[in-house]
């Protein structure tokens, strides 16, 4: 049963690995001052921030399981509503991709980067994993999945477990890369940041369309 869900959420964490803000984040905090403290507290806030909202809506979806049950049905509407979004954002992301010739524009907060404490590239890991509105809607739905799946506690865990460690696989293999490779890990890493940057609006606009699709497809099939 485990690996029926594991497979289910496959597409839905490699969303979430591929979301181009928190590789080019984690690659920037590796290349502060403090980057071989602030990485890995970077990778820290992520993952606490992916655990607590996949814990937080299986809790609130309990009862799924059973496809009579309210708990059913509001999950189902509650998927379809996320399909739709979804689908709303890769449209919003295709209309904000740069124009040939334009530089693509990232966040105003990646400046700051360069000088931040090890607490504030925790808190920084959380606030992209959680609060992060792409990242957000990811995870529910992925943690709506588990919930319907009628797993034991003990299980839940391990899908939960699973679906974060597949989810966090750029960010904790970037923070890795820079430990274990020191000088030879830069020159990858700046090239990943260099085509996550230039290529963040087409990236998000491919798997928010195909994410959304899947989800909406999915709740309607329940309903």
């Amino acid at each position: 049963m485990i690996s029926q869900v594991v497979g289910q959420l496959l597409p839905i964490a490699a969303a979430v690995a591929l979301s181009p803000i928190p590789v080019v984040a984690v690659i920037l905090v590796l290349d502060s001052t403090r980057g071989r403290v602030n990485g890995p507290a970077f990778a820290a806030g992520w993952l606490v921030g992916l655990t607590a909202v996949s814990v937080i809506v299986v809790a609130l979806a309990g009862g799924a399981s059973d496809p009579d049950s309210a708990a059913a049905t509001g999950v189902q509407w509650g998927k379809a509503a996320l399909g739709v979004l979804l689908l709303v954002m890769a449209a919003r992301q295709w209309k904000k991709r740069p124009r040939p010739g334009e530089e693509a524009a990232m966040p105003s907060w990646m400046a700051s980067l360069s000088e931040l404490s090890p607490w504030r590239a925790v808190v920084l890991g959380l606030a992209v994993s959680a609060a992060n509105p792409k990242n957000l809607m990811l995870t529910a739905a992925a943690a709506a999945t588990i919930a319907q799946a009628g797993l034991s506690t003990a299980d839940e865990a391990i899908t939960i477990a699973v679906f974060v460690a597949l989810g966090s696989v750029t960010v904790v293999g970037a923070v890795l890369a820079h430990q274990l490779g020191g000088r030879r890990a830069e020159a990858p890493l700046a090239a990943m940041r260099r085509f996550m940057a230039a290529n963040n609006a087409v990236i998000m606009m491919v798997v928010l369309l195909l994410l959304g699709l899947k989800v909406l497809g999915d709740a309607l099939g329940g309903l």
